[in-house]
């Protein structure tokens, strides 16, 4: 090492002045590095911002695809022998098309959320009583599948991708529509859960009949049609709705109609129903129908 001492002041005023300059330029590399790094973090920041927004506004912009088929009233119509009513899909700018009345049989219409506990209820319930009137040729049944609760699936939005899996099955395979349905409800997951995983949904629609090809697994997927249940559920809530029902306020599942009237009764209070149906179908017959006691009340239907 030099000795301080030893050098001239001039010298050692010198040596000073130098070894500032290298720490200056040390910090000034420093300083330019750290500003490189923060730069190129603001534009990758930046970049990712700009393909979200991108992604946001296209999903915004993008036009909804067409609706299922066999759904042409936002409902799939199950009859005699549980077999489906086929119909072609809906173009995507086009209003649901009612489902004709009929003055041979009673017409049940069900709107339905497969995250709702009390559509598990009536299901459950009723399921079995509406599948003898369907077997017997005496009534048909239309599911229309709804989104309201998406809220209560911890972010996994369940109510959105069941109603998309039920548009799946009616398209792919519809006469196992009946039977995937009361999977569904056999299966059915509790609120505030994430719901069944997509495989799940799929594995259930094998188990119906379902021809679970890579289409039908895509269309699940995908949520091929969530444009259509988000369409779907806001026509369900208007003034008539999709298939008709005037004076009807779909504001939360179950909503059961029978040959267009409000049934107001419990959902597990299935002596209510039958006798709600019997009614019904003694219209239909001309007859009058026994009515049965009706059974202990059960809690309000789900809102949406």
């Amino acid at each position: 090492m030099t000795n301080d001492r030893r050098l001239t002041k001039n010298e050692r005023r010198t040596q000073a002045r130098e070894t500032a300059r290298l720490q200056q330029q040390q910090r000034q590399r420093r300083e330019r590095l750290t500003k490189g790094l923060t730069i190129g973090g603001i534009l990758l920041g930046a970049a990712a911002i700009v393909v979200i927004v991108t992604l946001v506004i296209v999903n915004a912009i993008r036009p909804p695809g067409p609706g299922p088929e066999n759904m042409a009233s936002d409902g799939i119509v199950v009859g005699q022998g549980l077999v489906a009513e086929t119909s072609s899909a809906v173009a995507a700018d086009d209003a649901p098309v009612a489902t004709d009345e009929r003055d041979d049989v009673v017409q049940i219409v069900i709107y339905q959320d497969y995250l709702c506990p009390y559509c598990g209820l009536f299901e459950t319930t009723n399921g079995e009583y509406i599948g003898q009137l369907l077997e017997d040729g005496v009534a048909t049944v239309e599911y229309h599948p709804v989104s309201f609760l998406d809220r209560l699936s911890l972010g996994e939005e369940y109510s959105t991708r069941s109603a998309n899996a039920a548009a799946c099955v009616a398209e792919a395979a519809p006469d196992s529509f009946y039977a995937w349905n009361t999977l569904m409800y056999e299966n059915q997951p509790a609120e505030n859960t994430e719901g069944l995983t997509d495989a799940e949904l799929v594995d259930l629609a094998e188990q119906a009949g379902v021809e679970t090809d890579a289409a039908f697994t895509e269309c699940v997927e995908s949520v091929q049609f969530e444009g259509w249940v988000e369409r779907a559920t806001q026509d369900a809530q208007l003034e008539p709705g999709p298939s008709g029902e005037d004076g009807v306020e779909i504001t939360g599942t179950p909503t059961v109609l029978v040959d267009g009237e409000q049934y107001r009764g419990q959902p597990g209070d299935g002596a209510s129903f039958t006798a709600f149906v019997q009614a019904a179908l003694g219209q239909v017959s001309g007859e009058p129908a026994e009515t049965p006691a009706p059974s202990e009340a059960t809690p309000a239907p789900s809102e949406g």
